[in-house]
């Protein structure tokens, strides 16, 4: 998921689908916007990693906020079953490439643009799209499968 913008119906929904279909770990990619949003997180039943966005101005308040949850970092890089993930935010396109082709990903989930995007690549690009429906007026999170790399765009 990524650019939730403090929409708490939208996170609320995002963290009873996860719950009912069991993800082992959600990925946030940026634009928490609140401290208070880590509330609707700590309902998830399963690990969260986040980066924080363009638009995440209240770095420390979000830090203290979601410390019991995660550390919330510019990137991230962590690994799930066996597959080397990089987490950011994506302002710069020309990171987000070059992260891509380095080679050294299975896969970069990215936000900020709010328009859901899978580029099938040698390594697979998600972006989920805009959890909040501020902009496009979809609020959408993707669901991966990392064995098989397979994905589901689901509408909130």
């Amino acid at each position: 998921m990524a650019d939730s913008h403090d929409h708490l119906k939208a996170i609320r929904k995002a963290v009873e689908l996860f719950n009912k279909v069991g993800v082992e770990l959600v990925i946030h990619a940026g634009d928490l916007i609140a401290p208070f949003t880590a509330q609707e997180f700590m309902n998830l039943q399963s690990s969260l990693e986040a980066v924080f966005g363009n638009n995440d101005g209240e770095r420390q308040g979000l830090g203290i906020a979601y410390q019991n949850l995660c550390i919330l970092e510019d990137l991230k890089e962590i690994k799930v079953s066996g597959r080397n993930i990089v987490v950011i935010h994506g302002k710069e396109q020309r990171l987000v490439d070059a992260l891509a082709q380095s080679g050294n990903y299975d896969l970069v989930v990215r936000g900020h643009t709010h328009q859901k995007e899978i580029i099938d690549n040698k390594t697979l690009i998600i972006n989920p799209g805009e959890t909040c429906g501020y902009v496009y007026g979809e609020m959408t999170v993707v669901i991966l499968d990392p064995v098989d790399m397979s994905w589901e765009v689901v509408y909130l």
